[in-house]
């Protein structure tokens, strides 16, 4: 058995410490539970994703929006749909005043030039209208490959033109319209492209039956753009849009065995 006087002894140094520790507390406050600021910042990153940043919300709970409507102000986010120099050649583009359609000098007939180069074997223009036609997976899977629309525009024009000779264009009320449109630099280069990618479907899709091979391939065309007069499409949903109805021409023109 302890004597009564050892544990009276234990007793006072356990109170000791407890009014120590009290003491202490009330001096430093809530400063007794800080932490350092880096600790602070590495605990707000990993449930944050950085000090200042939104918690994220991309749990499968969290509502999912829908896309921007047409016509916003923002700047695209779509350099390959925007963007209006081909083949990095100064001064191209169906917009640039040394672009000169159809003449023998200008920056149209270089990258013509290079354009037939480009696209002079089967295999690649099966791939092309391969990548136009499911144009999401195509970005999904070969983010580096795809090309800009504007080259798109440029192997249509010089397909159209080439289509004069053999009808492959759809001949009278055919898309010889749309590319005197092209050439002139109306309709489709518009300063905001959503418009000019509306204008683009429009007429594209008006004269697909000069072309279409069944009445399955016009269906799927005029679905294209009932869409974009019905709904509101997000701006690169529309960017897709386009690039189908591009490649729904070329391919009934049979673009990847007659060429350019």
């Amino acid at each position: 058995m302890i004597p009564s006087s050892s544990m009276t002894s234990l007793r006072h140094q356990q109170l000791f410490y407890l009014v120590l520790l009290l003491l202490s507390l009330a001096t430093k406050g809530t400063d007794a539970f800080y932490f350092p600021r880096s600790a602070r910042l590495k605990q707000s990153k990993s449930t944050t994703g950085g000090p200042n940043q939104i918690p994220n919300s991309s749990s499968s709970n969290s509502p999912r929006h829908r896309s921007h409507p047409l016509h916003m102000t923002e700047p695209y986010s779509c350099p390959n749909e925007t963007v209006k120099r081909i083949y990095d050649i100064p001064d191209s583009g169906w917009k640039s005043p040394r672009w000169n359609w159809g003449s023998a000098r200008g920056t149209g007939h270089d990258c013509a030039a290079i354009c037939r180069r480009r696209w002079d074997t089967k295999s690649d223009r099966q791939g092309l209208v391969e990548s136009l036609l499911s144009p999401a997976e195509f970005k999904a899977t070969h983010p580096s490959s795809e090309i800009s629309f504007e080259e798109v525009k440029l192997i249509l024009g010089l397909a159209w033109q080439r289509g004069r000779w053999d009808g492959s264009d759809g001949g009278p009320g055919g898309y010889s319209q749309v590319l005197e449109t092209l050439a002139d630099a109306r309709r489709y280069e518009e300063e905001d492209e959503v418009i000019s990618a509306i204008n683009f479907i429009e007429d594209v899709s008006g004269r697909f039956e000069t072309i279409s091979r069944t009445a399955e391939e016009s269906k799927r065309m005029k679905a294209i753009a009932n869409d974009v007069r019905g709904k509101h499409a997000g701006k690169e949903e529309l960017f897709m849009m386009r690039r189908k109805c591009a490649g729904m021409v070329l391919d009934a023109m049979y673009f990847a065995v007659n060429g350019l």
